[in-house]
């Protein structure tokens, strides 16, 4: 099942303008130029906005996104065309030969099923060319972020040209080992409207990541911080040998 962040239409319009900082993908756009790689496969590539990053600097993208109504908005934007966009998963590609495979923010922890993780990182393997790379982030546990996401400290409210405004907070719903569960509130003015979007994701240790990374046939090359979260992100960098 796809989060109705992404699913639901009135909401998939709301993703980039409730989030309109995306500096957190400059470190995936220096990974790419870093690595030499022209042809990329985002995964979870949502709105699409990574996607075109890319694409607006002369790389093959192709974008791999569950939620039809995310991949709509991704159309919509100017220079969709150069982007392949591919509704579904990694687990059900056509071929490919991708020298750079990127899940960036939420998309790997939110593959919280272990078998469809497994799955997932076959697929992708399946896709890299010889040497190509998969690279993805995910929460340092211990840091506990989730005890951040409360009511008190989301709540906004965001005036969105063409819908008016939108007030948001997030809620924790449970926490159950490595899985916590949160749901989003989103308020409409204009009409009253109030949608909830549930998420889990799972918090994997350092060490259970390079473990189902090995198992599904790759070299851990590398564990980085994400430059604008010091200490509280591990990004891999594992290599199709």
């Amino acid at each position: 099942m796809t989060d109705d962040a992404f699913a639901h239409p009135r909401l998939a319009a709301l993703y980039d303008p409730l989030d309109p900082d995306r500096s957190d993908l400059d470190a995936y756009v220096g990974m790419a130029e870093e690595f030499g790689a022209h042809r990329v496969l985002d995964i979870g590539c949502g709105t699409g906005v990574f996607a075109l990053l890319l694409a607006d600097r002369g790389k093959e993208v192709v974008g791999v996104e569950p939620a039809r109504a995310s991949l709509d908005v991704a159309r919509t934007k100017p220079g969709s065309e150069r982007v392949r966009w591919i509704r579904g998963d990694a687990t059900d590609l056509p071929p490919l030969r991708v020298d750079l495979a990127t899940m960036t923010a939420n998309v790997a922890q939110a593959i919280a099923d272990p078998g469809a993780w497994r799955s997932t990182l076959r697929g992708v393997h399946a896709a890299l060319r010889p040497g190509g790379r998969l690279v993805f982030e995910t929460r340092v546990p211990a840091r506990r972020a989730w005890e951040e996401w409360t009511r008190e400290r989301s709540h906004s409210v965001t005036e969105v040209p063409g819908t008016g405004a939108v007030e948001t907070w997030v809620d924790v719903t449970e926490v159950a080992g490595p899985l916590v569960t949160f749901r989003w509130t989103y308020r409409f003015a204009a009409d009253g409207q109030v949608l909830t979007s549930d998420s889990t994701l799972r918090f994997r240790e350092r060490e259970e990541a390079g473990a189902d990374l090995e198992a599904a046939g790759y070299v851990v090359e590398d564990v980085r911080e994400a430059p604008d979260r010091p200490g509280r992100e591990y990004v891999f960098v594992a290599r199709r040998p």
